[in-house]
């Protein structure tokens, strides 16, 4: 039985703030919370919509070059009509992907974190690393909360 929150961190390391939501995952996993599972990953892809299977709700936590800071927190729907074919894709597609296998999309919500430093050998920004910790204390009060 999967556990019923599924918190996806995805990001690169080697593009500085993109790694963001792979860093702020492994600070919740490391809560060692319970009834929940965490999975990193470099990009959404396909078979991630196995991985949605059973769960109630699924945290997607990324980085984003125009996101308002420090972060924003919303919910997310399948968006019906489209047919993802790539390899990397959107949390709201590989809902879709999840629908369009027969099952049931779970709740499901991004936690996106205003990012300066994106390209190739940068390190983590200052105001990164500032939001990554801003970030991480949301994401305790939402779980306290009930997600």
């Amino acid at each position: 039985m999967p556990a019923p929150l599924l918190i996806i961190g995805i990001g690169n390391e080697a593009r500085g703030d993109d790694a963001l939501g792979v860093l702020l995952l492994r600070r919740l996993a490391a809560l060692e919370l319970p009834d929940c599972e965490c999975l990193e990953t470099y990009q959404l892809q396909i078979e991630h919509a196995l991985d949605l299977a059973g769960r109630q709700h699924v945290l997607f936590l990324d980085a984003g070059h125009h996101t308002p800071a420090p972060y924003s927190h919303y919910p997310i729907q399948p968006q019906p009509g489209t047919t993802p074919y790539s390899h990397a894709l959107a949390p709201e597609a590989l809902l879709t992907v999840c629908q369009k296998l027969g099952a049931t999309p779970p709740a499901a919500s991004v936690l996106c974190i205003r990012g300066e430093s994106f390209e190739l050998g940068d390190g983590l920004s200052a105001q990164g690393l500032e939001r990554l910790g801003l970030a991480e204390e949301f994401v305790r009060g939402w779980l306290v909360a009930g997600g």
